[in-house]
């Protein structure tokens, strides 16, 4: 495919420094729009052109529009804390759906852009039967997982109004390199290696039997990276990870073994969340033609564990905008600077 201008939000984030690379490979120009939230500029290869700012803004979404005829839109920017969600409503709809919306809007007016890929999540399907299927019903549980439906349902409604072809995928647990490990809401690999780092015990909310597969970066970016030269995926929804499962005790144990520190886990009061949340991804192997095996979890881990030791320890963030505090897990609730 001949070179394009491609537009990634998000990029200085984990999956989105991980897609801007594989674009960057295969020879595109790629454009960085990232507000550094939970990313870092660092993340960010030096053959991206970098725009801080961010999706919500329609002045910064427009202006990188007019000064760039797109190809590809790569909408990967998000606030994917899912338990955190309930007792951030406004900040993760403004996020995770006006900000979406924005950057729609822009596609449509430009004209130019021949596919919108947006990262979405397993969150949307809820505690529904497993393992999760795109002809699942969805049925989100958490506010994260009704904001990303919403995008889902608005891109299909684009399209039918407006012929705005796009791509949705929904990733599910993915780790690896230039995660953030400072976020104490989400992530959970990235978690227990900061708390290895840190000489801290790993937590574990409830009694850690919560099944989940986890996906390592390497076999995801590239098949988001590459999905806009597939026009049978156009218009398609995707899961896409792991298949292997486990549970939250024994990622603890593998995740212990990857970083050199004996096993210590503290178990805190258990939150609202699903059980059991791993997807089907026959449909993303048959479209894609994905033959290999996935990465292994010991490998991942230790690919993950090299990289989070030279980056060193990080203090753990705080989100101090929470806007209901009722019900919100005590560990969280102790951290806010006016919780005492």
């Amino acid at each position: 495919m001949a070179t394009s201008t491609v537009l990634v939000t998000g990029g200085a984030g984990f999956i989105g420094a991980n897609v801007t690379r594989s674009l960057l490979e295969d020879g595109h120009t790629v454009v960085v729009l990232d507000d550094l939230s939970g990313g870092s500029i660092h993340n960010v290869p030096d053959d991206a052109l970098f725009r801080q700012g961010s999706a919500c803004d329609p002045a910064v979404v427009d202006g990188l529009f007019a000064e760039f005829r797109f190809d590809y839109v790569f909408h990967l920017a998000a606030y994917a804390a899912e338990g955190l969600s309930h007792f951030i409503k406004r900040y993760n709809y403004i996020n995770n759906v006006l900000g979406s919306v924005t950057l729609i809007n822009a596609a449509v007016n430009a004209g130019t852009v021949r596919c919108f890929v947006f990262t979405s999540s397993i969150a949307v399907y809820g505690a529904n039967q497993v393992p999760m299927s795109e002809d699942l019903v969805p049925s989100p549980e958490d506010p994260y997982g009704i904001a990303k439906l919403a995008v889902e349902q608005e891109l299909r409604v684009t399209h039918e109004m407006f012929g705005l072809p796009y791509i949705v995928f929904r990733p599910h647990n993915v780790y690896g390199e230039y995660q953030n490990i400072g976020d104490r809401y989400r992530n959970v690999i990235g978690i227990f290696m900061n708390q290895a780092l840190r000489g801290e015990p790993f937590t574990i909310f409830g009694d850690g039997c919560q099944v989940r597969a986890f996906t390592h970066i390497s076999d995801v970016a590239p098949v988001l990276a590459r999905s806009v030269t597939n026009p049978a995926a156009y218009n398609g929804t995707f899961n896409i990870g792991g298949d292997t499962v486990y549970t939250l005790n024994a990622l603890a144990r593998a995740t212990a073994d990857a970083m050199g520190v004996p096993l210590r886990v503290t178990h805190l009061p258990a939150r609202n969340e699903v059980r059991r949340a791993y997807a089907n991804h026959e449909k993303v192997r048959k479209v894609f033609g994905i033959t290999g095996d996935e990465v292994p979890l010991e490998e991942g881990l230790a690919a993950m564990a090299a990289w989070v030791r030279r980056q060193g320890p990080r203090e753990p963030s705080v989100f101090e905008a929470v806007e209901v505090r009722r019900n919100l897990p005590p560990s969280w609730l102790a951290v806010l600077p006016d919780a005492h």
